[in-house]
């Protein structure tokens, strides 16, 4: 009779743990159901919609934001650079290219919870496309770091995990049909402080 009883309350807690394990697994990875991947960068274009997967429906609701939906634009993260490597803030990065047509974008640098970085400085960890030096070609090169730099600079200080953010307003990439031939920036490492 114990024995059953252990086997039983055994069987019910690897069952609630793993269960538990894999749901927070699929809620924290980048790569997740639902997600399409442009180069180095991720996005859940179904997550503001009725046709969002359960899982974008628990991400938005343990994260507190407010999805946008398709007609409005799209967010992409990126958590790794160019050469598969995890973004650390004190590291410098380049982002480089060109970015798809929208009437407004803003790119900032944002922690695990996916909010701005605090920098302690005045200056913010954020970019937009109004503020933004283009090239001849219409490409946009961004210094990231902690040392200002000539051109485009984005503010990024401390240390640990860092993530991207890029998000398009009102852009036709938003629908469906506009993702199939959508070109991101690439993410160049520059260096690290030692």
């Amino acid at each position: 009779m114990l024995k059953n009883a252990f086997l039983t309350l055994l069987a019910l807690a690897i069952a609630i743990g793993g269960g538990s394990g894999s749901v927070w697994y699929a809620l924290k990875t980048q790569d997740g159901i639902g997600a399409i991947r442009i180069g180095q960068w991720t996005a859940f274009p179904d997550i503001g919609t009725q046709a969002a997967d359960p899982y974008s429906k628990a991400r938005v609701a343990r994260e507190g934001v407010l999805a946008l939906g398709q007609a409005e634009g799209l967010s992409f993260v990126a958590e790794r650079d160019s050469g598969g490597e995890l973004l650390k803030r004190q590291c410098a990065y380049e982002i480089e290219g060109g970015f798809p047509t929208a009437r407004f974008w803003t790119l900032y640098a944002a922690d695990q919870s996916l909010g701005v970085v605090e920098t302690g400085k005045p200056r913010p960890a954020a970019l937009q496309s109004y503020q933004v030096l283009r090239q001849p070609d219409n490409s946009v090169v961004i210094s990231v770091g902690n040392r200002p730099a000539p051109g485009n600079w984005l503010f990024s200080d401390g240390v640990g995990r860092m993530y991207f953010v890029l998000t398009f307003y009102d852009t036709p990439i938003a629908s469906s049909t506009g993702l199939s031939d959508v070109t991101l920036p690439q993410i160049v490492k520059v260096g690290c402080n030692a």
